[in-house]
């Protein structure tokens, strides 16, 4: 297990996991007052966390999967990347993608973070690429050999 270094500017407990196998920690709204988010409008929302993540690694920003189903709401650039230099603020990009206009209050779980390794490449140029059963079948390929 690493450790991650985190300030917590807002009155909310620390995200933790919920069960021993939960890979996600639900992050929180940290917002004056409500927000409304309307149908196909996005907002950025901060949630007062500020992370020092270990090089080799990055942070996932994803959606909750009871927002999306229960209300439209999901994590526009998802999953979002944080990476092991930023020391900003964690803000959530959030869309709604329902019919109905959604209202976000303070401490309203928003998102997931996961946390996992990412490595460099170096790429080596070529003019020809190792051939495969599925080669160049695309979108909706897989499964039709």
């Amino acid at each position: 297990m690493i450790k991650i270094k985190i300030i917590n500017k807002s009155h909310h407990p620390l995200p933790e996991y919920k069960t021993f196998c939960s890979s996600g920690m639900d992050i929180k709204a940290f917002i004056d007052k409500d927000i409304k988010i309307s149908p196909l409008q996005r907002a950025i929302i901060p949630t007062g966390l500020f992370i020092e993540i270990p090089k080799g690694y990055e942070a996932q920003i994803r959606p909750r999967s009871g927002l999306a189903a229960q209300h439209g709401i999901t994590v526009l650039n998802s999953p979002g990347t944080i990476d092991a230099d930023y020391r900003g603020e964690i803000k959530v990009i959030l869309i709604n993608l329902s019919n109905e206009n959604f209202i976000l209050k303070d401490g309203e779980r928003i998102a997931q973070i996961v946390f996992a390794k990412s490595k460099k490449i170096k790429w080596k140029l070529t003019n020809k690429l190792t051939q495969t059963i599925r080669n160049t079948g695309g979108f909706g390929h897989t499964g039709k050999y």
